[in-house]
């Protein structure tokens, strides 16, 4: 059936991309430096030393530090209107803007609820997927948090 907005008339877009924001727990030895390990088993019991402290070593976008930005950045020509499915797992995000709005943003992550409508900033709450329609008002339109 489709992704409708507000009035249940059937939503279109261009453009599809996915942001995944992601909290990274990664063990460090006596000297502060990261630890290597020759085997991702022998990784586990420190690794789960650091996630029960809660407090990510590294907070990243789709897995790697750059993998939104330079050339690897998300973009969209004028007049162009952008899918954006964003996630976050383990924390509340705020994503802002710049140079646009989300016309259409779900922000408690369900299909079926009603978009609220002309957003820039807006939540996603922890341990949610949220997608938004957003008219690509500039070229350097780009979603931040």
């Amino acid at each position: 059936d489709g992704l409708k907005d507000r009035d249940g008339k059937p939503l279109r877009y261009d453009k599809i991309f996915y942001i995944g924001e992601n909290d990274l727990y990664v063990p460090k030895d006596a000297n502060g430096k990261y630890k290597t390990y020759d085997t991702i088993g022998e990784s586990y019991a420190d690794t789960t030393e650091v996630m029960r402290k809660l407090i990510p070593t590294h907070v990243v976008f789709n897995g790697r530090v750059g993998a939104l930005t330079g050339k690897n950045a998300l973009t969209a020509k004028v007049g162009e209107t952008v899918m954006i499915v964003h996630s976050q797992a383990n924390r509340d995000t705020r994503p802002h803007l710049i140079g646009g709005h989300g016309d259409y943003v779900w922000e408690t992550g369900k299909f079926n609820n009603r978009p609220e409508k002309d957003l820039e900033t807006w939540l996603v709450r922890g341990g949610r997927r949220q997608p938004r329609c957003i008219p690509s008002a500039s070229p350097a339109c780009t979603p931040i948090s």
